[in-house]
Order: C-alpha cells, then sequence, then structure tokens
C-alpha cells in the first residue's frame, strides 16, 4: 500500500473541494475529513472506515457562528458552553438543521457539532469555509491516530493527503455533550470535564446516555481498540502477572523492570496524551496479551477510563 503524501493547507482544502478525503490532525486525534455537505464525500469516509451507516459524524466548524448554519435550534446553553470552550475538545449536540445530511446524522434529528482548536484545523476549514465530517482516521472500532504516520498506516494512499500537526495535544476524542433534550448530558466523557461543564453553566449536568439519548460517535460498548486482547487489571493483579507480554502500566504504581511494556504519565492529561500511541506501539509487538493498570476513579480520569474499558470489551482480531 502507497503512503498518503504530506500536504499544504492549500493542497488539503483543494482536494477537499475535489470531494477527496484527508488527514486531518486536530487536538484530540487525527480526523478522515470530507466535506460534510457533499454527500459522495461522507458516503467514502463510511467506506473507508468499514463504519455502520447509522453511526453519525461529527461536523468540524471553522468559527460559532457558523451553528446556526448546521441546527435548527441553537440554546442559550449551547451558546455558553461554545463561548466557554470552543475552539477546544467539546461537542455539541443540538437538533438538526434542514441542510444537514441524513448520512451525517446517522438518519437522526440531532447533529453533532464542534470547533477544534488545532492550528492546521482552524487554518483548513477558515479557508474551505464550509463544514467538515472528520472521524477517526482509522478503521471502525480501532486504535484513533494521533499521529500522522498512524495514519499513513491505517490508510496509504486511500487519502488525498495527510497534514503534519505533530503528536495531538490532547490526545483522547472531545467531550459529548446532548443539548437537544430537558436537561444537559454528557454521552462520551473527554478532557473538558462534567465538572467544568457545570462550572460554566451553573446547573446539573447528567452523565451516561439515557434511554431518549441520541446516537454520538465512539459510545459503542466496544471501540479504540487493539488486535491484542487487552485486559484491565488493578495494580496488585498487575504486579503478579508482570513476567507475561505487553504491559502498560501507570508510572505512579508500579515498577515494571524487564517486563516488555510501558510507562505512561501519572496525571490524566498526560497519559491521555500518550495513550493510544502506546497502545498502538504494543498492539505492534505481536504480544499473546496486553494487561492495563485501570486508572484512577477520580473524575479527571473519566475520558481515559471510557476508552479502556470499550477498548478491553473490543480488543482481539476481528471476529
Amino acid at each position: 500500500m502507497a503512503a498518503a503524501t504530506l500536504c499544504t493547507v492549500e493542497d488539503a482544502v483543494a482536494a477537499l473541494r475535489r470531494g477527496e478525503l484527508i488527514g486531518l490532525p486536530t487536538e484530540t486525534v487525527y480526523g478522515l475529513a470530507a466535506d460534510a455537505s457533499n454527500a459522495a464525500a461522507v458516503a467514502r469516509v463510511f467506506a473507508l472506515k468499514g463504519r455502520p451507516a447509522d453511526h453519525p459524524l461529527i461536523v468540524h466548524l471553522g468559527a460559532a457562528a457558523l451553528l446556526e448554519d448546521w441546527a435548527r435550534a441553537v440554546s442559550a446553553a449551547a451558546r455558553t458552553l461554545a463561548a466557554r470552550f470552543w475552539p477546544g475538545p467539546l461537542t455539541l449536540v443540538l437538533p438538526r438543521a434542514a441542510r444537514v445530511l441524513d448520512a451525517v446524522t446517522g438518519g437522526q434529528d440531532t447533529v453533532a457539532l464542534r470547533m477544534p482548536a488545532h492550528p492546521l484545523a482552524r487554518a483548513v476549514l477558515q479557508a474551505f469555509g464550509g463544514g467538515l465530517a472528520a472521524p477517526s482516521a482509522n478503521r471502525f472500532g480501532r486504535i484513533s491516530p494521533t499521529r500522522p504516520e498512524h495514519v499513513r498506516a491505517e490508510f496509504g494512499d486511500a487519502v488525498a493527503c495527510i497534514l503534519d500537526g505533530g503528536p495531538c495535544a490532547v490526545g483522547i476524542e472531545s467531550t459529548i455533550v446532548d443539548l437537544s433534550g430537558s436537561m444537559p448530558r454528557i454521552l462520551r466523557p473527554g478532557a473538558i470535564t462534567r465538572a467544568m461543564l457545570e462550572t460554566a453553566l451553573g446547573a446539573t449536568v447528567a452523565a451516561g446516555a439515557a434511554r431518549s439519548s441520541p446516537r454520538v460517535s465512539g459510545a459503542l460498548p466496544a471501540h479504540y481498540a487493539p488486535v491484542t486482547p487487552l485486559e484491565l487489571l488493578d495494580g496488585a493483579a498487575l504486579r503478579t502477572r508482570l513476567h507475561e507480554t505487553g504491559v502498560l502500566a501507570l508510572t505512579h504504581g508500579i515498577d515494571i523492570g524487564a517486563a516488555a511494556g510501558l510507562r505512561l504519565p501519572a496525571d490524566a492529561a498526560g497519559y491521555a496524551r500518550g495513550f493510544y500511541a502506546a497502545l498502538r506501539e504494543l498492539d505492534a509487538r505481536g504480544a499473546r496479551q496486553l494487561l492495563v493498570e485501570a486508572p484512577p476513579e477520580d473524575p479527571a480520569w473519566a475520558g481515559v477510563r471510557d476508552r479502556l474499558q470499550r477498548a478491553a470489551a473490543g480488543s482481539g482480531p476481528a471476529r
């Protein structure tokens, strides 16, 4: 498989206008970006990722002023959160505008919107002028990419080009907040925590999907997963199994010694930043199993815990 070329912002915008797909760096993960108003381009995203048709996409915007172009109703809460956290790793779920493609929303009456903070993503969005559908640039359900070489390894020249934005600063996907119901509700945790949202809104924010909640990206029970089977263990259990292959441990808990593993920072933000790259590295080693120390229950770790639990549920060869 030939490798995709690196490109400039101008090259990327031209490719998007031709209906092609690009590798787009954001502060969270690299996205597989397409013109969100081009049905054929959006269909290519689903086909290349192997993504189920009912699994909605997030539309990335270059300015908060574009909210009204994509949402038919923008609440005071949405404006408050956009003013506080955009550009940044926060996605807002709102009632969709009539123009939004059914393929983008998974056929639902809501649309997920965010404004990324990465300077290259912002430059592309501002030059392009429209919205970009940009799910993570990996095969559906597998480990998200946080470096340009991850995108190249996944897709080769199936994408027109890749913008090299270096390693992603956040490292896990955005927090998703549903604002289409009676109260704000976190449907996917991330770097923007529940406490941060409640402080900004001065109101309670629920956590976890309700029966009536819309489907959103990355919320299936099995996701973000390595091919190697992954098991989550507490520190005591992990210490007894360090002779086994493939260990990913937090620095504050365990001396992995000669074990074939990696250690990540003991703070939630540092761990998240290196998590997917470390998981990809261990997955490539051909180990029998990956043993991962379960992170703390502290709210700051909610996004990491979410990704690890889904990765464990989805790990192992495709069935």
